[in-house]
């Protein structure tokens, strides 16, 4: 009975009809190559893709009339309004409901639509997560996870997760309630299970982290079994990793994907964000959709090589990021991820500014004295901005005008905000906190 238990998560997708056992053979033959190898591979496999939907997808088809093979910038910009449509219109030939894998984003970006992977794709997205996840000796087989993640509310959605939490040997702490009895709650759990690393959305276990901080505990000490915690889907900033680190006595790993296409990015032991660039061709580009050369910030563009279901190929992600100068073909570097297009601040003068900018400053003097557990900033209109927050006592009035001269300085005159302090914020339906949103468009 045990060499079936310790296989129990690969076997589940077996069950689902994902070729586990194939799709990790793949990725290793691909590993295997040497670097000229490697780059013709990709070459190959980027053209194998972009023919394989001008051959058997309508509507691909239409929108690639004026490709030139030989010349990849020849390849149109998708984005995700491209593809909010009912998923039967984007589908290639022999595709159906019945051989694909379907799931929705999140909408967090405010673009939520159904997409769909051929099943082998998908399963090449979960042996990506795997290897890079065994670069910390996790084995979905055997490593139980604390997992801080959304959990749907409807009886019949949250069994549905709760029975799949079991067969991946994880725990889900809810990320809806924040509150100190809830971390007691969480802490006394860490006492009692063997967990060895901990997953999920980085605002909630941020919030942990703190928790532990104000008891003065360190969570390897409760749990020894602990060794790594794994942080994904909201920006990580420096200043919080150092605060996780030191609470919970285990390496923090940032993880960055987007559910529509792969794994895109995970923290190596050596501190780097590894591009994944065995099932991705991951591009930088300016506002005239020109390749930008490694170092300069640009738009990231992405192609999924392997999904032949719906094509995914050169499409706009949405986000802000750079690769470092020291990128090559087979392993690209993500120096910085600056955050969403739509989180650019349009400000009074037609100035603009990465929404993130406005949170950094904040941040630095919001949380100083740790009476503040998180806060968001939304911009009503180009001079207005509020900041919305959860405390125990209201900001001073020396406090407030201490962020509204930083934001003055950082950015420029006119700018006033307002505050507001609630129990707690509103999350998404998925459980995650958007740190920054703009409601003015340029």
């Amino acid at each position: 009975m045990a060499p079936y238990f310790l296989g129990l998560f690969d076997l589940t997708l077996r069950l689902k009809g994902f070729a586990i056992d194939k799709a990790k053979r793949v990725l290793s033959e691909i590993q295997d190559k040497n670097d000229t190898e490697f780059e013709a591979c990709i070459v190959h496999q980027r053209k194998a893709i972009l023919e394989y939907h001008l051959a058997h997808n309508s509507f691909y088809k239409s929108k690639g009339k004026d490709i030139d093979l030989s010349d990849w910038n020849s390849v149109p910009i998708m984005t995700k309004k491209d593809l909010q449509q009912p998923l039967s219109h984007i589908l290639s030939d022999g595709f159906h409901k019945k051989n694909i894998y379907i799931d929705k984003t999140s909408g967090a970006s405010g673009d939520p639509f159904y997409f769909a992977k051929d099943k082998f794709c998908h399963a090449l997205t979960w042996a990506q997560i795997i290897d890079r996840f065994s670069w910390y000796n996790i084995d979905f087989n055997t490593s139980k996870q604390a997992r801080f993640y959304g959990i749907p509310l409807d009886k019949k959605g949250y069994y549905k997760e709760r029975l799949k939490d079991v067969l991946a040997k994880r725990f889900r702490f809810s990320v809806f309630d924040l509150s100190d009895d809830a971390f007691e709650k969480c802490l006394k759990k860490f006492e009692k299970t063997s967990f060895e690393y901990i997953n999920g959305y980085t605002s909630p276990i941020v919030q942990f982290a703190k928790f532990l901080k104000q008891k003065n505990v360190v969570l390897k000490e409760v749990c020894p079994s602990l060794n790594v915690c794994i942080v994904t889907s909201e920006m990580l900033f420096d200043s919080d990793k150092i605060v996780m680190q030191k609470q919970f006595g285990v390496p923090v790993v940032n993880e960055y994907g987007a559910s529509e296409l792969d794994l895109i990015a995970f923290e190596n032991p050596q501190g780097e964000w590894q591009v994944n660039s065995e099932t991705l061709f991951v591009e930088v580009l300016d506002e005239k959709n020109k390749p930008l050369p490694y170092g300069e910030e640009g738009r990231l563009v992405i192609t999924s090589l392997y999904n032949k279901a719906s094509p995914f190929i050169r499409y706009d992600i949405g986000d802000i990021g750079i690769l470092s100068k020291d990128s090559t073909l087979r392993k690209p570097i993500l120096e910085k991820l600056i955050g969403r297009t739509n989180d650019i601040a349009v400000l009074p003068s037609g100035k603009k500014a990465a929404g993130l900018t406005f949170y950094y400053i904040t941040k630095s003097i919001i949380e100083d004295d740790g009476d503040v557990k998180e806060f968001i900033i939304e911009q009503l209109k180009p001079h207005l901005f509020k900041v919305s927050y959860v405390s125990r006592v209201e900001l001073s009035i020396s406090q407030k005008e201490t962020i509204s001269k930083a934001m003055t300085q950082y950015l420029e005159d006119g700018i006033n905000i307002t505050f507001e302090r609630f129990e707690t914020l509103n999350r998404s339906k998925s459980g995650k906190l958007k740190q920054f949103t703009s409601y003015v468009t340029s």
